[in-house]
């Protein structure tokens, strides 16, 4: 008997040995695997879009609610005291304090500071540092994010090392999760003892004896069932990664790793994007408070989190700072005051993109360069040309001005969403082609078709100013055009083109035809300036849809793409110059090298002479034709616009210009049925509503005539140059040095002082 329990306890030993053995090489070669798994890339990080920086500098024009909306779209939080930490900031009056956030974009880096921004007469008058007393002449606010590329898990996280996660959420998390981290192995069997314990006293589970290692091995490399052989596994990863790594570097994966609830379909993962959830900050600056709440988090996100149960997050997070207290960790003034300080979230808000329209157009850039997977996981940060504030005021502008026309005319009702009336608009900075903002269509859930950029649409009157531009040198906006009824022959059939209404006028100058947007004159031009030779140099202009070189193309009659209609009329506002539309500046890698860089691509299209006079021309069809309406919507800056108005009232349009901005704005419906109402009526109060509200974006200058143009006085009946005070209605007016009128007025050469009063009073009651 005695030699038989001998022999079973030799056995025994030699068994345990040959387990310790074996269970030794299997976490051996589980180093292996972990360090293959940490070495590389640890998570899979959505590349981020984010909008442009704003730009501020004195004398700059501010809207202050829609500041606000900027500031808190890139996370600033109002605060009813000073500001002192960054993110702070506060309105008095006419002064706006601001703690300004590290800016970090390419080719500039700049660290935060507190700054005092003052308003007059709703401009910024002064920007002083509040911490020296320096004048700020001009500085940048970081650029808002708008769209993550997730991949299948939809994670979003922010990457923060361990060297500035503040010590109070490290201690508040190993207080809530695993008090005795520093001093175990990865297991630890005193809690694993206690657990059950603790369980087994209560008659329910109550407490878990996972160390944080355990739960970094159960997340990265195991399934979530509850099994024994899953559970053994756990334990030897655990004991691999604690022989591979040191502790700082355990927590540190394991604080950007761990789950903390749900932002929309979007799970938050990791201290730094919870920090932004929860409390709209860098998890550098959580509060003890704070970083107690977080921590309290992990035991169960959905049940603990503020969003869902104030009081219980609340009563968690005292008793994480309890645990805190009861390991030295924190001092009991800190206790009592931390007990004491109310949870104050910054607010949910569900992940959303932002400009959908838009982003779809930029994604489709970046799409032909990078494939979606590596888009989901390599953590790139694109960066684009949109401008929020401009973005926010054209949606609201469309919404509101679809909205009025179908109150104003109940014909333009739908009931069904997919059927209702839309619209598109595009905003652009002319000289540099940076689109600010983009509205493809009504409501992006209804449609995902972006009517900006891919819709084809007739673009009416709002062609003659291109056709124009390319006859100006054989014609002068002094020119005499026939404003008569004519037959033309066109495929050996007649065409008789009609003005949209009645004009007593039987001839037009040119820069009355485009005033009053005569048809019958502007054919007339067109006829006379060779309709093949005009649609030849059409092609300057890089329009993708056909023209062909028939009379009626000079209406409109050929369709276009909004796009490309706004890029043409950013010639004339840039001297001549087009623009390649750029909506995609700059992409980085995550760790700040430059990946993509798109630069502004411009092609001499005009002279800087014949853009100004095309804009000359248009400035009278806002002050006396037909965009005149602008003034009635408070419109008293400098600006060149035309409306087009298509056949049976299908597409309504206006395109505005000053020299700052560019904006087209079109009003249809996508099945082509009537709207019953004009570019006047029905996009040109979309535009003054947009602009309006955006004075930043709008500097009231002039446009200015470049050296290659020449002022002087001319007679309107003959288009010649005035002779002296003999003609009865002479004007100034713009030419081309190169194309100036030849003649003096002969029409009025013999005429006496009476002739010309009889003429004159004739004229004043006609």
């Amino acid at each position: 008997m005695i030699r038989w329990i001998k022999y079973c306890v030799k056995a025994g030993i030699a068994l345990g040995l040959l387990g310790l053995i074996a269970a030794s090489i299997y976490c051996w070669h589980l180093t292996g695997l972990v360090e293959d798994r940490f070495s590389g890339r640890k998570w899979q990080i959505p590349s981020v879009i984010y909008s442009d920086t704003t730009l501020l500098y004195t004398g700059r024009k501010v809207n202050l609610d829609s500041f606000k909306e900027r500031l808190k779209g890139i996370g600033y939080r109002p605060t009813g005291d000073s500001p002192h930490k960054k993110g702070d900031y506060r309105v008095s009056g006419n002064e706006l304090e601001i703690y300004l956030n590290d800016l970090n974009v390419p080719g500039k880096t700049r660290f935060g500071f507190p700054l005092l921004l003052t308003l007059k007469n709703n401009a910024i008058a002064s920007m002083v540092r509040r911490d020296s007393g320096q004048p700020v002449p001009i500085l940048e606010l970081e650029p808002e994010v708008l769209m993550r590329y997730f991949g299948k898990t939809r994670e979003l996280r922010q990457v923060v090392p361990i060297d500035e996660i503040p010590e109070s959420l490290q201690y508040a998390v190993m207080a809530a999760e695993d008090a005795r981290f520093y001093t175990h192995f990865g297991i630890d069997p005193r809690g694993i003892l206690r657990a059950v314990y603790t369980n087994l006293r209560h008659g329910a589970i109550r407490q878990g004896g996972s160390t944080l290692t355990q739960q970094l091995a159960k997340n990265y490399f195991l399934t979530p069932e509850r099994t024994f052989s899953r559970k053994l596994n756990e334990l030897f990863i655990s004991l691999a990664i604690e022989l591979k790594y040191g502790k700082d570097e355990i927590l540190g994966i394991y604080l950007n790793e761990i789950y903390f609830g749900q932002k929309g379909s979007a799970s938050v993962n990791g201290a730094g994007e919870a920090a932004k959830f929860y409390f709209n900050k860098r998890v550098q600056d959580l509060s003890l408070a704070e970083s107690a709440t977080i921590a309290g988090l992990i035991k169960g996100p959905n049940l603990y989190s503020p969003y869902r149960n104030m009081e219980r997050s609340l009563k968690r997070r005292n008793s994480v700072l309890d645990s805190m207290f009861k390991n030295g960790w924190i001092t009991a003034a800190d206790l009592e005051e931390a007990s004491a300080t109310p949870i104050k979230v910054s607010g949910f808000q569900a992940y959303s993109q932002t400009a959908p329209y838009f982003l779809d157009y930029v994604s489709s850039q970046v799409k032909e360069v990078y494939p979606a997977t590596t888009l989901s996981s390599m953590g790139f940060s694109i960066f684009t040309t949109l401008d929020t504030q401009v973005q926010a005021a054209a949606e609201r502008a469309l919404d509101l001005g679809l909205a009025r026309l179908e109150q104003k005319n109940p014909k333009l009702k739908r009931s069904n969403p997919a059927e209702r009336l839309q619209g598109a608009i595009v905003v652009l900075q002319p000289r540099t082609g940076n689109i600010l903002a983009m509205v493809g269509g009504r409501d992006y859930k209804v449609s995902q078709f972006n009517r900006a950029t891919q819709a084809k649409r007739q673009p009416g009157s709002c062609f003659k100013p291109i056709v124009a531009s390319v006859l100006l040198d054989q014609f002068k906006p002094s020119d005499i055009l026939s404003n008569e009824k004519t037959d033309y022959v066109v495929d050996n059939k007649t065409w008789t083109p009609n003005n949209f209404s009645e004009q007593k006028e039987k001839s037009l100058t040119v820069r009355d035809m485009l005033r009053v947007s005569s048809n019958r004159a502007a054919v007339d031009m067109l006829v006379r300036g060779g309709t093949k030779r005009t649609a030849n140099r059409l092609k300057q202009f890089h329009l993708s849809t056909p023209v062909p070189p028939w009379p009626s193309m000079v209406l409109g009659a050929s369709e276009v793409i909004p796009m490309e209609l706004a890029r043409a009329y950013a010639v004339f506002a840039s001297d001549g110059i087009q623009p390649y539309p750029l909506s995609l500046k700059d992409v980085m890698d995550e760790t700040g090298e430059f990946l993509v860089g798109r630069r502004m691509e411009i092609e001499p299209v005009l002279s800087p002479g014949e853009a100004y006079l095309i804009t000359s021309m248009l400035e009278s069809a806002v002050k006396k034709g037909t965009g005149r309406a602008l003034a009635r919507y408070g419109v008293d800056f400098p600006v060149a616009g035309k409306t087009g108005t298509t056949n049976n009232f299908r597409d309504a349009w206006f395109v505005g210009y000053t020299p700052d901005l560019l904006a087209l704005v079109w009003v249809g419906f996508d099945n082509n049925e009537p709207i019953y109402a004009t570019g006047g009526s029905a996009a040109l109060p979309i535009w003054a509503e947009l602009v309006s509200a955006i004075p930043g974006y709008v500097s009231g200058n002039a446009f200015v005539p470049p050296p290659d143009v020449v002022n002087m006085k001319v007679c309107r009946e003959s288009g010649n140059r005035a002779d002296g005070l003999r003609c009865p209605d002479a004007y100034d007016e713009y030419f081309l040095e190169t194309n100036l009128p030849d003649d003096t007025c002969s029409l009025h050469s013999g005429s006496s002082l009476l002739d010309r009063m009889g003429r004159g009073i004739k004229q004043l009651f006609n």
